[in-house]
């Protein structure tokens, strides 16, 4: 039987490369830097489907995930731990979906099923209505980590993908040069990455990811490296491009943690519940574009998020308008927010100087800089503790969460011990 060689060349981690090499046995997550691979690999043409079905390529729905589960094994076979629970999800042709969610929700893990650099523990993902089989072709990705080889040019860089391809010179050329003016980076073609700053290599990777004119371009968390500004402007050019119809894809897959990035440049904002991760519902952005920050309707969208991030049994229903109802939950089972008593007191302290103890929760996330995840946690432990409440995207201390605010640093820690004993059942149990 003759085997057919193909090189495919992705923006991911090296443990996404062992799993494609075994793919019948689950890797460990571990913490490593992303890098531009080249991964050459051979598939039996009995196992392996191209998309060469061109009847297809102008279907609706470019992704489909259907019930697709995800586990990986324990240390010292101690079982498994389930990432990612009945899964489904459409990425459809002309849209941009954002996936969000707290850590641990599985965002990035369901990005690389989508892509084919996971296999699912159960379930399938269609490429076009036929099941993937290996690294999706029909994607490309980008990374928080920019994943630029240093000793090559930004050209050379952003050329590797075509290169892997087996693409002739002077046409990857060509079409390397296009994708550099489209990110701005014109003028730049010879320099090195340590020549860069982080918008210029990042946009080195969009650069990188366009050049291959993939039908689905996916980005996880592709601006979180980046200062503010910097994320700001490139977040903007990337959102002018896609209005002027001028993207080099038909759909945009991202995974975030800013709520207000998600509505800004999303069609459909997909949340997701956390250990295992599921889709809690769909929030459609019915706005015109671009999705305008200064319009009410943007801040209702961006309120009503918040509202279900910062409480996980809120019922997702997508109707902006409609309060979702808290589910009833033993105390005993909830698990404890991990947030420092320094981090809560200086939240409090913060909240308490506005007007009626009051705060927005996208403008307060904005003034202390804080990455939504370490935010969240902050504010579930002070409502765990009582100290505050939660509503509507507003953030407002209780009496006792005032008291604790402006008192002494003695009756202070008077007030937490009340406060814990009181309202966390498992410590009241060990006294």
């Amino acid at each position: 039987m003759s085997w057919p060689r193909r090189n495919i060349i992705c923006n991911y981690s090296v443990s996404d490369a062992a799993e494609m090499r075994h793919p019948l046995q689950n890797q460990h997550h571990h913490a490593i830097d992303n890098r531009c691979l080249i991964y050459n690999y051979y598939l039996s043409r009995d196992n392996i489907m191209i998309a060469t079905d061109f009847q297809n390529l102008n279907s609706q729905d470019l992704i489909t995930v259907e019930q697709v589960s995800k586990r990986f094994p324990l240390p010292d076979g101690k079982g498994t731990f389930t990432v990612l629970s009945d899964v489904s999800l459409t990425v459809r042709s002309g849209e941009v979906i954002a996936l969000l969610g707290r850590s641990g929700s599985g965002k990035s893990t369901l990005l690389r099923i989508m892509a084919g650099l996971l296999l699912p523990s159960q379930g399938q993902v269609l490429s076009h209505g036929k099941p993937l089989r290996g690294p999706n072709e029909q994607v490309a990705m980008v990374f928080q980590s920019f994943a630029l080889l240093p000793w090559l040019t930004v050209q050379e860089n952003v050329e590797l993908g075509l290169e892997a391809q087996g693409v002739e010179r002077k046409e990857r050329q060509a079409s390397a040069l296009n994708a550099i003016d489209i990110v701005g980076l014109d003028g730049f073609e010879s320099a090195y990455p340590k020549e860069l700053s982080g918008g210029m290599k990042q946009r080195v990777g969009f650069a990188r990811a366009f050049v291959l004119n993939p039908e689905v371009l996916f980005m996880d968390e592709p601006f979180s490296a980046l200062d503010v500004l910097t994320c700001e402007n490139l977040r903007g050019e990337i959102d002018d491009l896609w209005n002027a119809k001028t993207f080099p894809a038909k759909s945009i897959v991202i995974v975030t943690h800013n709520i207000e990035e998600a509505v800004f440049l999303a069609d459909r904002v997909v949340i997701l519940g956390a250990r295992p991760g599921c889709i809690r519902g769909e929030v459609a952005i019915d706005l015109p574009r671009p999705h305008d920050h200064t319009h009410p309707r943007f801040a209702s969208l961006v309120d009503y998020i918040y509202t279900a991030m910062t409480n996980p049994e809120f019922e997702v229903t997508g109707d902006v308008k409609t309060s979702g109802m808290i589910a009833s939950q033993s105390p005993y089972a909830q698990l404890l927010p991990h947030a420092r008593v320094g981090g809560i007191s200086g939240l409090l302290e913060l909240v308490g100087e506005q007007p009626d103890a009051k705060a927005d929760l996208p403008q307060l996330a904005e003034r202390i800089q804080l990455e939504v995840d370490d935010l969240l946690s902050i504010l579930d432990a002070a409502v765990l503790l009582g100290f505050a409440e939660v509503s509507q995207g507003d953030v407002q201390l209780t009496h006792q969460g005032r008291d604790f605010a402006t008192t002494t640093i003695l009756r202070s820690k008077d007030l937490f011990r009340q406060q814990a004993l009181n309202h966390i059942p498992v410590l009241s149990s060990m006294m």
